[in-house]
């Protein structure tokens, strides 16, 4: 929308500053099924909305359009703005700017572009108010990929991830034998609220069943029993999470999510536990192997899913850090831990009060030796640490779980209270673990987290200050480190922040931002590379082939 050059466009940017984003809900409640006709339309719809304009028939990826480049250099101009001038000074036009380029991005058919727009005016509003459950890390990274995108698109780079899709549609799946895994509570920051009951089909698939709609934590907690409609079927998350359904009719999501057709059938299957049926495939390799496979396989469309596939592993208490429970990978046999493995750490997927997580591990790490079978996933943001969500005995351990007969041999972290007596008497002999210094020790990278989180929170100028505060300390202790490229990145950094210029009058004036938006987007994608390989090497995963300039 253009806004007039008078009074009215200060009004007007502050009317849709105070607008909220639209944002589709995480788990829709139901999907249409496509009929035959609708399927065979589908994808050349979306693949025009998409940009794909007859690059397949070439051979070679289509180059974006003079529109979608004009559309991505506004996207660009108004991000590089707002990294600026930072986010005490990015109120409502700065906003309003931003919601304009993601429209023309929109009109454009460039969805990826958009959504990070919008997610990045969300941040925005989030930090300036300062919101519960908001952080900066998050922030960074939406900034960090809305630029990303931006620049290589108005640069003309013809790669079809960084277009995106515009609506991932669910597709029939025929007939489908699901068993449950366990039940996810789900509260967003954004207003929604429910369950995610996690399911595993007969072929080996990881699919999820939710409930979420807007609603707060109170609808996170009464949805763990709630009943929901697929199709013609009433759905007790509670049920279903120990017990199994054969689907017929029904339509599945490329990410997994099962659909709620007005023609989905459904018919109970008996109870199983995690030993038998196609949930023990979770349990059947080592984690190295399993991390490996997961951060191997990445969605063009949506990279920030890889590593967060449901897995499963038996491990051994070995102790508690606060709210966090210490542990480590039992063996190939019962009887045995993998002693040189690294020290996991598994903490709350959500610590609100109306949880029980938090409760549940502080009970779980009071009984050190206490073999647990758990199921959970990665967290991508930190090392050897996993986000448990359900746990189970141990088959053929004598220290483990002694769960009751109606939780069929499994307890939801999240909605399960666990007790003291379902846990094996304590033992006197059993010490509660400590983590190695070496352990513990953390690489210097947090120094150039530090640096690009201040340019987000507070501008170029807090760059700036922060290099001539301490210049010698940016790049110095990366070097001695053997970071050395992200030693190079953070002083250019610091050089790009503080650069002015002067007009023929002498005066000085505020360079381009296009620079200084360049520099701190090097350094950004430098710091997400080189976390990421220390991530994978926490976990004993070989490195990639091509490194990512961090030296050894």
């Amino acid at each position: 929308m253009q806004l007039p050059a008078g009074p009215r466009c200060l009004h007007r940017s502050a009317v849709l500053s105070a607008c909220p984003v639209a944002e589709p809900a995480a788990h829709p409640a139901s999907e249409p099924t496509p009929d035959a006709g609708s399927s065979q339309a589908s994808p050349g719809r979306a693949a025009g909305r998409t940009g794909d304009r007859g690059g397949a028939a070439t051979g070679r990826p289509a180059a974006p359009t003079k529109a979608q480049r004009a559309a991505a250099d506004a996207l660009w101009r108004a991000a590089a703005a707002v990294l600026t001038a930072g986010v005490p000074t990015a109120g409502a036009v700065a906003q309003a700017e931003l919601l304009r380029a993601a429209h023309g991005a929109r009109l454009a058919g460039l969805p990826r572009a958009e959504s990070a727009a919008l997610s990045t005016v969300r941040g925005l509003r989030a930090h300036r108010d300062r919101q519960a459950g908001h952080r900066l890390a998050a922030l960074v990274e939406v900034l960090h990929d809305l630029l990303y995108v931006a620049g290589r698109l108005a640069a003309g780079d013809s790669d079809p991830a960084l277009v995106g899709v515009l609506r991932r549609a669910y597709q029939p799946d025929g007939t489908l034998e699901v068993y449950g895994v366990c039940r996810e509570p789900v509260i967003s920051a954004t207003g929604y609220a429910g369950v995610v009951t996690h399911l595993v089909a007969a072929d080996g698939r990881r699919l999820s069943f939710g409930d979420v709609r807007p609603g707060g934590p109170d609808r996170a907690r009464d949805s763990a029993r709630a009943v929901t409609e697929m199709g013609s079927v009433a759905v007790n998350h509670a049920v279903l999470a120990r017990g199994g359904l054969r689907i017929t009719g029904t339509t599945v999501s490329p990410d997994g999510r099962l659909g709620a057709g007005r023609s989905v059938r459904a018919t109970p299957l008996s109870v199983t536990d995690w030993s038998t049926g196609p949930v023990s495939e979770l349990f059947g390799r080592p984690l190295a192997e399993v991390v490996a496979a997961q951060l191997a396989v990445e969605d063009p469309q949506d990279p920030a899913r890889a590593g967060t596939a449901l897995l499963g592993c038996d491990l051994e208490v070995v102790g508690a850090d606060g709210d966090r429970l210490l542990a480590r990978e039992i063996g190939p046999t019962v009887d045995a831990t993998v002693v040189d493995g690294p020290v996991i750490r598994l903490v709350p997927v959500d610590s609100h009060p109306m949880l029980a997580h938090v409760a549940n591990l502080r009970r779980l790490a009071s009984r050190p030796g206490l073999r647990i079978r758990v199921v959970g996933r990665l967290d991508p943001d930190r090392a050897c640490t996993l986000l448990p969500l359900a746990v189970a005995p141990v088959p053929g351990a004598a220290t483990t779980l002694r769960l009751p007969t109606d939780w069929h041999g499994r307890a939801d972290l999240g909605y399960d209270d666990i007790q003291g007596r379902h846990l094996p008497p304590p033992d006197p002999a059993a010490t509660v673990g400590t983590v190695d210094a070496a352990e513990a020790t953390q690489p210097p990278l947090w120094r150039v987290r530090r640096l690009v989180e201040s340019g987000v929170s507070g501008g170029r100028r807090a760059v700036a200050e922060a290099a001539r505060s301490g210049n010698a300390e940016l790049g110095g202790p990366l070097r001695r480190a053997g970071f050395t490229t992200a030693a190079a990145l953070v002083d250019a950094l610091a050089d790009e922040s503080d650069r002015r210029g002067r007009d023929v009058f002498g005066r000085r004036t505020d360079p381009d931002p296009d620079r200084y938006a360049w520099a701190w987007l090097a350094a950004t994608a430098h710091l997400a590379a080189a976390e990421r390989e220390l991530f994978r090497s926490s976990w004993g995963v070989p490195p990639l082939a091509q490194p990512v300039g961090v030296a050894g």
